[in-house]
């Protein structure tokens, strides 16, 4: 697959090997990617067979195609966060696509997924689930929210309140809810992705940094190019409904998603890329336009990343390539800037950029 987390649809990101990269799009990556996927659609995967899985992972992204145009890097972004076992941040304006993108997905997955609209009189009990009395029992009993679900939707997650916001901590990090002194696991495999408008401000509520930090990326679905945008009229003029998508159909099974999630985990990494990974984390704290640097658990995120993207290019060892394809979709939304520097117009993403420029890459 091909496809690069790094930034917008239109953005530039480094070209790695033959696997997906999120938020950006390499075209000839993309190409080879759409090869790939046809040649592989009529083959079943086994599981436990690392190509079979890889060729189970194109038949999604082949899928999800045939509702979504022009965003397949955040396709790839969504992929290399479930196979790390991670939650996505999708951002953009509105119309481009944030929510048809999980649906789609999710769709192909063939996972249970349920969405929930954020709102400000949201309540945490309306995501996690509350103690209802049931008075034929004459006892309390848990009736299970929406988050216990393989896929949630969180959409527009900043229209809440941070104590509905603070509601998913909890099933983010340790996949489960706990209510009335007992723990409720959450199933297996599970993915939030939530979505957010970076534009409207007024009535929203800016996520907080610990709620930031639980997505293990961040992926900004940009506008389309004109080609793309053209395709996409052609469908809706052809009858294509955004609402049904009734044409796709789930092309892998939960037990290939687990045993892909376990094959991505084998990959092996080496002591001179995890030095290197220490070696970025360290020079974003020393940045003069960072107020609050990439942390420890970022760099184990980037290091799961890393290693979910090196899996789909068909790697057995994390590369630095690997590192710095995810670095700037798994750390955006995990640094600080300084207010000087933000009102001069530095982005998160600008600061990465020359942290992997300045810092030394293990030969």
């Amino acid at each position: 697959m091909t496809d690069d987390p790094g930034t917008t649809a239109a953005a530039t990101t480094p070209p790695p090997p033959p696997a997906p990269r999120p938020d950006a799009v390499a075209s000839r990556e993309a190409a080879a990617i759409e090869a790939s996927s046809a040649a592989s659609a009529a083959t079943a995967p086994r599981a436990g067979d690392d190509d079979a899985l890889r060729q189970a992972m194109q038949r999604v992204r082949a899928e999800v195609d045939k509702a979504v145009v022009g965003q397949a890097g955040t396709v790839t972004g969504l992929l290399v966060a479930l196979l790390a076992r991670g939650h996505v941040l999708l951002e953009g304006v509105p119309g481009v696509a944030k929510t048809l993108i999980v649906r789609a997905f999710s769709r192909a997955l063939g996972l249970d997924t349920k969405r929930v609209q954020f709102t400000p009189d949201l309540m945490p009990g309306d995501v996690t689930g509350s103690l209802v009395y049931d008075a034929r029992s004459g006892e309390f009993e848990f009736r299970r929210g929406p988050v216990f679900t393989n896929v949630l939707l969180a959409d527009e997650i900043n229209r809440t309140p941070p104590k509905t916001q603070a509601a998913l901590l909890e099933a983010m990090e340790e996949r489960q809810v706990s209510s009335d002194g007992e723990s409720l696991a959450l199933p297996d495999p599970f993915l939030v992705a939530a979505t957010q408008n970076p534009i409207e401000h007024e009535g929203t509520y800016s996520l907080p940094e610990a709620q930031l930090d639980r997505f293990l990326m961040k992926l900004v679905v940009g506008m389309l190019e004109r080609e793309a945008e053209v395709s996409v009229l052609r469908r809706h003029a052809d009858g294509f409904s955004p609402r049904a998508l009734t044409d796709l159909h789930p092309v892998v099974s939960a037990a290939e998603i687990l045993a892909a999630q376990e094959a991505a985990g084998r990959v092996q990494v080496t002591d001179d890329v995890l030095g290197y990974v220490v070696d970025l984390a360290r020079a974003t704290r020393q940045s003069p336009s960072v107020e609050l640097g990439a942390s420890p658990r970022a760099s184990t995120a980037l290091l799961a990343a890393a290693k979910a993207w090196a899996w789909l290019n068909a790697s057995s060892a994390v590369t630095p390539d690997h590192v710095q394809t995810m670095l700037i979709p798994v750390w955006r939304h995990r640094l600080q800037l300084r207010p000087d520097a933000e009102m001069e117009g530095v982005s998160a993403d600008a600061v990465l950029t020359s942290v992997v420029q300045q810092t030394r890459v293990p030969i």
